[in-house]
């Protein structure tokens, strides 16, 4: 059983569901699952430590799936960064033909991969950002609402809201992201005008997910209110999930004068890899949404994915299709 929209079609994908890019997470072996699955599976590039890297990493998820996946390349603004450049040539010599873009200023990479003939999903967290993505020419919007992981922006419009004023105003497929977990939210998801989900911590808890068995049970055994907001002092919020780091996060920001660097050594990437990695939940942060409580089971991304679909298909066959009524014909 499949849903077919705007933007199964143009992936070339049999169901609307898309595995966020996410940073340690999306390599080869989670993405190659969700395509084949049905879904499209996403390689993060900045995972990977360089360009060459990248390149290597695209092979193996291509020796892995012979179905359509994409590449995440996040912009981020640095003192520092990385050699975008370089990364988004490794995306376009490897073949890719799907991109999800993110962050500050994408023109420069998405007029190249346009140039290149390649699919450009752009993922953004307002409605006056989806608009701007939509003129510099991307061929589909992914909207993070207020639930989502990761940097939710700084405006905290949910889902409920954010997806439908968002549709009202896009001519291109969009598809939503944040708070997205099962049937139920791709049914709500597509009701509200969306044309698929996007979910990124639902897929941390999966079999094939690149990632400790601890982190994958912890984000079971968390509920709704397992999150902590970050760097919200700062104007760069975060939801990660609720840990003694990300406590401890909270506690220094709300003190009067904090400044980031005083947070700075409990946030680095670095430890955040080490939680993923070893299963010490209290390394590092680690990134996670509200959906957590409704994450009940670690399965594989194949049967996640034909659950979600299969349910969501009898939500609007069923469920909502039998709330209708004819209307009865006036008496006399």
């Amino acid at each position: 059983m499949a849903l077919k929209t705007r933007f199964t079609e143009l992936c070339g994908i049999e169901h609307p569901i898309v595995q966020g890019g996410m940073m340690w997470v999306g390599r080869a072996e989670l993405a190659a699952a969700v395509s084949n699955a049905g879904g499209l599976g996403i390689l993060t590039a900045l995972t990977q430590p360089t360009p060459d890297d990248l390149r290597r990493e695209i092979d193996r998820c291509r020796a892995m799936t012979d179905k359509p996946f994409g590449v995440n390349l996040t912009i981020l603004p640095s003192v520092n960064p990385p050699p975008y450049a370089e990364y988004r040539q490794a995306i376009i010599d490897s073949g890719v033909k799907i991109v999800e873009t993110a962050g500050h200023k994408p023109q420069e990479h998405v007029d190249d991969f346009k140039a290149h003939g390649i699919i450009v999903v752009h993922k953004c967290t307002a409605v006056r950002h989806a608009l701007s993505a939509e003129r510099m020419g991307v061929d589909a919007i992914s909207i993070d609402g207020f639930e989502c992981a990761g940097h939710p922006g700084e405006d905290d419009i949910p889902g409920l809201i954010l997806i439908p004023a968002a549709a009202d105003k896009l001519s291109i497929p969009m598809i939503a992201s944040g708070g997205f977990g099962d049937g139920r939210g791709l049914a709500a998801a597509l009701a509200l005008g969306a044309e698929g989900i996007n979910m990124g911590t639902r897929f941390c808890a999966t079999v094939e997910a690149p990632i400790h068995q601890n982190v994958k049970q912890f984000l079971v055994d968390n509920d709704e209110r397992g999150t902590n907001l970050i760097f919200r002092k700062f104007k760069n919020t975060g939801r990660v999930a609720k840990n003694s780091v990300s406590d401890e996060v909270v506690e220094i920001s709300l003190r009067e004068g904090s400044v980031f660097p005083d947070i700075q050594p409990l946030v680095s990437g670095a430890k955040g890899r080490v939680a993923l990695e070893t299963g010490d939940l209290d390394a590092g942060l680690i990134w996670a949404g509200q959906i957590q409580g409704l994450i009940h089971d670690i399965p594989t991304c194949q049967h996640l994915i034909t659950r979600i679909v299969d349910d969501a298909t009898a939500i609007i066959q069923n469920r909502l299709a039998g709330l209708v009524t004819p209307e009865l014909a006036p008496v006399g």
